[in-house]
């Protein structure tokens, strides 16, 4: 059978020459040292030594709340703010106008390389499961360009809104991918817990939560996460956002709380555009970046990803859809800027991601989807730092979106 796909000439840090891809089926059927070949029936791509990574992994992020920013009447200055807000938004949600701005927020995502996205939607009383809906379709709809996880996330919290564990149970059942939670939207934090494990196990899924989202080192629900998913057997099986409280410890005090979260192989994904936005606002003085310890995770062993979580609404008016600006801005505040950091960089938004997703069949190697993105570059740290446009995206080896960018330069007149 004739080769469907061949990349000629790409660039990867995990090959040390040039070399050649061919797809076949959807699949990577071979990767091989460059050689100049006859012509067959292949589509081929000359990829002139720039860059080819696996599709990118959005691993977090709010479709449903995304592109709230026309309709703000007051901006936000803090996380109640932020919350508070966006509960007086959703009253007017309706199937259209969710779908719309998730649809844009989708389509940049692809453009950008995305391949791979789980998005938290909102199960609470006030828009019931209206997201829940609109998410399942728009999954079933986008599954050739890009596969969608989905989150049935209680953000008004379960306890202090009667209903919603009911709801967040029909969530589940309609086909949720995973459970959440928000640690801090109701009081007795282990109930809440209890509440959303039970859940993951009732119905065999993985836990998503919202964790520790302050810059007050006293709030640690991470040590109850920590207990429960051993407790469950979940190890590997839980993620965090956020997390940034611990950030606010004493090193001394952050260290264990980190060896453990590695232990128990607890997924975090750092949120930097809402952390560093919504965070340190009562400092005074030296004020605090409001990130989760980064380096100090990643030196224990933890699976450290970073995500988008909001598109231009109350909790981050900023937002692309494109995970290198959020790589970019973590490189910038969490000192991350040598050579080795820029490949940790996007292999938290490839490899990385993949795991804490648990994403089968992905890499760039034999035998896995031909999901697959070039960039217009050569090397790492230019697709980093230049968010270089991605030249060709590939979802299961069919294009699904290409982006050039031209700059004409013209002569002055004198």
């Amino acid at each position: 059978m004739n080769p469907t796909l061949r990349i000629q000439r790409f660039t990867n840090p995990g090959y040390p020459h040039a070399m050649d891809a061919v797809i076949q089926g959807g699949r990577i059927a071979s990767i091989q040292p460059h050689q100049d070949l006859a012509d067959d029936d292949a589509t081929s791509i000359d990829a002139r030594g720039r860059l080819l990574l696996p599709g990118l992994i959005e691993p977090h992020i709010h479709l449903d709340k995304a592109f709230l920013l026309p309709h703000m009447k007051e901006d936000v200055s803090s996380i109640a703010e932020a919350i508070a807000s966006t509960a007086v938004l959703k009253r007017s949600f309706t199937k259209t106008d969710i779908a719309e701005r998730a649809k844009q927020t989708l389509y940049q995502a692809i453009a950008n390389g995305v391949t791979h996205m789980r998005c938290h939607v909102e199960i609470d009383p006030i828009v019931r499961l209206l997201g829940m809906e609109v998410m399942l379709e728009l999954k079933a709809q986008f599954q050739d360009r890009i596969t969608l996880q989905i989150v049935a996330f209680p953000q008004e919290g379960i306890a202090k809104q009667p209903g919603t564990e009911e709801l967040l149970r029909q969530a589940m059942a309609l086909g949720a991918d995973a459970i959440g939670g928000i640690t801090y939207q109701d009081e007795d934090v282990e109930m809440h817990l209890r509440t959303v494990f039970n859940l993951a196990r009732e119905f065999g899924t993985p836990i998503d939560l919202h964790a520790d989202f302050s810059d007050d080192p006293q709030m640690l629900a991470i040590r109850t996460i920590i207990h429960m998913t051993e407790a469950y057997g979940l190890q590997g099986r839980v993620s965090v956002g956020h997390l940034t409280s611990l950030g606010s410890l004493p090193p001394a005090q952050a260290e264990p709380i980190c060896q453990a979260i590695a232990k128990a192989a607890i997924h975090v994904m750092t949120l930097p555009a809402t952390d560093l936005y919504l965070n340190g606002r009562n400092d005074t003085h030296r004020l605090r970046r409001g990130l989760t310890p980064v380096a100090m995770l990643l030196k224990q062993g933890a699976n450290v990803i970073y995500g988008s979580n909001n598109i231009q609404n109350p909790f981050t008016p900023f937002g692309t859809a494109d995970p290198l600006d959020t790589g970019l801005l973590l490189a910038q505040t969490a000192h991350m800027g040598s050579k080795t950091d820029a490949l940790t960089l996007l292999d938290m938004a490839t490899t990385r991601a993949a795991n804490a997703l648990g994403i089968r069949n992905y890499g760039l190697r034999v035998g896995a989807d031909a999901d697959l993105v070039l960039f217009e570059a050569t090397d790492p740290r230019s697709a980093l730092y230049e968010r270089a446009p991605r030249s060709f995206v590939w979802k299961r080896g069919q294009l699904v979106a290409s982006t050039s960018k031209t700059t004409a330069f013209y002569p002055v007149q004198h």
